[in-house]
């Protein structure tokens, strides 16, 4: 079994470096198809043409694209991901800021849809027509057909404006998580509760549940050890995609919540055409949900033994 993981985990992070080349590529074509010059934003609109060249030059951009490409190459392997056009600042650092906010947020907005989805689609799966069921199918829906940011500003003027009762704004402990990691979290939770919900009606009418139910066994270990370990295998696979979701949604819920996390750095990079932090965030993104694809693929083999890491 080591040496089999060892064997999987080497051929996943060849497939991630092979993959981050050809996202580097795609990435540094695409923001160098945004329309306007970063130089001539840096300079302003009354910047004389020579000015802007010469910006243009220290900036490196009056190199070809293959050029230009081979030098990002060049520093990435080094692990530095240039510097900021607009602060100077390693685009390392800037990204090592702000990205643990936006990973703190995100995990807590993965963690509710997980344990409020599963919870909500095992009881629905239990009771099936009965009022939890109803509950669920109505939250679902919620979830599924409510934009994000409409829902973050309902929760913002009930449970912050009106009622008091949370913060909405800025970040201090984890009073000021609950609003944006719930309002993160509610598309996950549909989509996990609806799933396993199915899951768990597919698993309850198999023979071996009933054979368990049949020699007396206690509910709770028939429920949970037969059932829903059976149960979660596809819901972890729409964990993965949802983690993934989350990140490019939490750019919203942060901007919205003023969140200190990567968001409005990556909206600000696009503003003042900030190339290499984009590239850098665009990259971090990938690596991490790259990572967790090979979580969820390891959390296969833990809950089903049968399930061999190829």
């Amino acid at each position: 079994m080591g040496l089999m993981l060892l064997s999987y985990l080497g051929h996943r992070i060849t497939h991630l470096f092979i993959t981050l080349f050809f996202v580097s590529f795609i990435v540094f074509a695409m923001v160098r198809m945004i329309p306007g010059d970063p130089a001539l934003v840096m300079a302003g609109p009354e910047a004389t043409p020579e000015i802007v060249e010469q910006l243009r030059a220290s900036l490196g951009l009056d190199q070809p694209f293959y050029l230009q490409y081979w030098i990002f190459l060049e520093r990435l392997r080094g692990g530095d991901l240039g510097d900021s056009f607009q602060t100077h600042q390693s685009v390392l650092k800037e990204i090592g800021m702000r990205l643990p906010a936006t990973l703190q947020l995100a995990a807590a907005g993965i963690l509710i849809s997980v344990l409020l989805g599963a919870s909500l689609g095992v009881l629905a799966a239990l009771r099936p027509g009965r009022s939890i069921d109803t509950l669920a199918r109505l939250i679902s829906l919620f979830g599924v057909s409510s934009p994000t940011f409409f829902t973050g500003l309902i929760f913002i003027l009930a449970f912050g404006y009106y009622l008091r009762l949370l913060p909405f704004a800025g970040s201090g402990g984890l009073r000021f998580l609950i609003l944006p990691a719930v309002t993160i979290s509610l598309s996950g939770v549909a989509f996990i509760s609806r799933l396993t919900r199915s899951s768990m009606l597919e698993v309850l009418s198999q023979d071996y549940v009933r054979t368990a139910w049949a020699k007396g066994l206690p509910p709770r270990k028939v429920i949970l050890k037969h059932a829903l370990r059976n149960a979660l295998l596809a819901p972890i696979t729409v964990i993965g995609l949802q983690f993934g979701h989350m990140l490019s949604g939490v750019i919203v819920i942060e901007i919205i919540f003023t969140w200190p996390g990567t968001g409005k750095l990556f909206i600000d990079s696009i503003l003042f055409r900030d190339f290499p932090v984009i590239q850098g965030l665009i990259l971090a993104y990938t690596v991490i949900f790259a990572l967790v694809n090979v979580g969820v693929d390891l959390l296969y083999a833990l809950i089903d033994p049968r399930i061999e890491l190829g």
